[in-house]
């Protein structure tokens, strides 16, 4: 593992960065082991790295901490992932334990919310590199563990251990089972958007 820059040995001491630990996971999975496991093992910067590496696996195009502001404030996704014409804006919930739908409900609203907002964010597709012009919008909360609805106002919630069928699955998803706002990145600040998620 040394020789391949996964680790750094100090004395009798195996010692690894936080790029050395995400690039030890995926060699971890990728020989079978499991991914909730794996990713309970990471810090929630290590968990951003899996999941932006499980959308890159599939062919998007992925920035994560993706900062912009609208109408004076300041937002931050922690992963928006693009393929035509899809636009995922992905927040990674790292906690441990079971939410109570009080608080799993209220970490939906405010992901909609900044989805909504940089659906409105005029400079995004320049920023993100997005070559077309329509494109859907769809905000996500990716989490650690099982045990919550799949949906919650229609906004996908997303166990790690399920983020590989859920990306295979969007496409289909997108067209009528998620919420999602159509954007014409071409026209006026005013009609980008629609103003409701469908």
């Amino acid at each position: 593992m040394q020789n391949d820059g996964l680790v750094n040995v100090d004395g009798s001491l195996l010692k690894t960065s936080s790029l050395q630990r995400f690039r030890l996971a995926i060699q971890a999975l990728r020989f079978g082991a499991d991914l909730e496991r794996v990713a309970g093992f990471l810090t929630w910067q290590e968990f951003e790295y899996i999941a932006a590496f499980a959308f890159e696996q599939n062919g998007y195009d992925v920035h994560r901490n993706f900062h912009f502001t609208h109408k004076r404030r300041r937002y931050e996704i922690d992963i928006v992932a693009c393929k035509r014409p899809l636009i995922v804006c992905a927040d990674c919930k790292h906690w441990h334990h079971h939410l109570p739908p009080s608080s799993l409900k209220e970490i939906v609203g405010e992901q909609v919310d900044r989805a909504s907002a940089f659906a409105s964010f005029s400079k995004g597709k320049d920023q993100l590199g997005c070559a077309w012009v329509d494109a859907k919008i769809v905000p996500a909360v990716l989490t650690l563990t099982e045990g919550h609805p799949k949906f919650l106002k229609k906004v996908p919630v997303v166990p790690i251990l399920q983020i590989q069928d859920f990306i295979q699955q969007l496409p289909a998803y997108a067209d009528s089972t998620i919420a999602h706002l159509k954007v014409n990145f071409t026209c006026s600040q005013h009609d980008c958007q629609s103003k409701t998620l469908k």
